[in-house]
């Protein structure tokens, strides 16, 4: 039986090419702001006045919903029909949204990483299901990310397609 010898090495493997990105779309609420515990807190305020409850298996069957269909499924789970009106209930909300958006923060690392992206030239975007007027009070004191992104779409944008589609 031969020896291996010296000659005998196994080639080394060719190298792999570096994976680039070509672009990035970004989620904004919980990924690239910090906004998610104000609606939390919002809706626990209203509801507490009812003796009502809102906990996290309640808000996780209403995130990701519209507006709508979120209000619809708080009111079906809290028994809330006779004791305010969807109506009513959006309006204080509504209240209560636009003094604290505004104060929201950027999720750690996020100025870095647009900076970092748009510096390289990698094309970035936001998709959000936020309706343009809630977008304007969540990024009002955030222009240095989002003033950088060659694309957004709100959830009116999204709307608008689907009902001319």
């Amino acid at each position: 039986m031969p020896s291996a010898g010296a000659n005998d090495a196994t080639p080394a493997a060719a190298p792999q090419p570096r994976a680039t990105i070509s672009h990035v779309i970004f989620d904004m609420d919980g990924l690239l702001i910090d906004t998610e515990g104000f609606y939390t807190e919002v809706q626990e305020k209203i509801l507490s006045r009812y003796g009502k409850v809102f906990d996290w298996s309640l808000k996780a069957k209403m995130m990701g919903k519209t507006t709508a269909e979120s209000t619809r499924i708080l009111f079906e789970e809290c028994s809330l029909t006779g004791l305010l009106t969807p109506e009513e209930f959006l309006h204080e909300r509504e209240i209560m949204l636009k003094e604290l958006l505004p104060s929201c923060v950027a999720m750690p690392g996020v100025l870095r990483l647009i900076e970092h992206l748009h510096t390289n030239g990698v094309p970035i975007a936001v998709a959000t299901g936020t309706h343009k007027h809630h977008f304007a009070l969540k990024t009002q004191n955030h222009q240095e990310v989002f003033s950088l992104m060659h694309h957004i779409v709100t959830g009116d944008d999204v709307m608008l397609r689907h009902l001319r589609g």
